[in-house]
């Protein structure tokens, strides 16, 4: 995909009469020299590979540090036993975002969204709602087209990689991708796409990449919960006509320069934040890392 910004996708949307999603798939699709079929059959094996992720999550699993493993299923059951604070629907959300992060770190397989250690944050928004409302596998695919879409921008025109841009650019991504997706899903236009991934990202600008023993565990696992609630709201606020005060491409613009200056300690290093805390430095101790 060679879009450069997001007023980019918007412009030929208008040219065209096309959707958000529509541009980022005819695109993927010309510069990859194949039809629509085997392209949308791409995204959908992508899309069925999420489900089974979440499907064959094991809360018997640890990681090999034993710092993470079991925190979904007891998500889901509590999910289930009592009424979560935030409701039944975010509940499941917060548990499946834990069940992937948990997966990634105990080598199961994921799908990386748009990294590893953010994989968790697109499948927990989008499972529980297409459980839900039943939704059709060919709305799940557009709506990750337009989660593609929304992560390569701000690849081209910042970070999607903690060692690059701190956690903002892993998960913040992943957010913003999320927040885009729900957008389409709840038939918004490309614009609010936009101003939802706008949301998320500012919502999330400045957050450090802070591993700790260097293992994408903690924080990360829990992060992705965060991106997760962040995305359905950024989507909420975008479907109620907010918007966005700094331009979504002048956002992106920020989230690079703030990880250009972001400290090389705090970019997974594992040397600075939650890592270089007493009980961080204990765990890398433990884990001969």
């Amino acid at each position: 995909m060679a879009f450069q910004s997001f007023q980019e996708i918007l412009k030929l949307c208008e040219k065209e009469s096309w959707e958000f999603w529509e541009a980022v798939a005819r695109d993927d699709q010309n510069e990859r020299g194949v039809p629509p079929e085997e392209a949308f059959e791409k995204m959908r094996r992508m899309w069925r590979v999420m489900v089974e992720s979440s499907e064959n999550y094991d809360s018997e699993r640890r990681s090999n540090s034993g710092l993470v493993g079991g925190d979904g299923g007891r998500m889901f059951r509590y999910a289930q036993d009592r009424e979560p604070l935030s409701g039944y629907f975010m509940g499941e959300v917060i548990a499946q975002a834990l069940c992937m992060g948990e997966s990634n770190a105990c080598m199961r397989r994921i799908v990386a969204a748009p990294t590893a250690g953010a994989c968790g944050v697109l499948p927990a928004v989008l499972i529980p709602l297409w459980k839900k409302e039943e939704l059709p596998e060919e709305e799940i695919v557009r709506a990750l087209y337009t989660a593609a879409g929304i992560g390569q921008v701000i690849a081209a025109r910042a970070y999607i990689a903690g060692a690059s841009g701190g956690c903002q650019a892993e998960i913040g991504t992943a957010s913003a991708m999320a927040a885009g997706a729900l957008v389409q899903l709840r038939g918004g236009d490309g614009v609010q796409i936009t101003h939802a991934a706008a949301m998320a990202l500012k919502n999330l600008l400045g957050l450090v990449c802070d591993p700790v023993a260097g293992l994408v565990e903690v924080p990360c696992v829990k992060r992705n919960v965060a991106g997760a609630v962040n995305a359905l709201a950024a989507a909420d606020m975008s479907l109620a006509g907010i918007v966005s005060q700094i331009p979504p491409d002048q956002v992106v613009d920020a989230m690079k320069e703030v990880g250009d200056a972001m400290d090389s300690s705090l970019k997974e290093t594992g040397k600075g934040g939650l890592a270089a805390t007493p009980r961080g430095k204990s765990v890398k101790i433990s884990c001969r890392i």
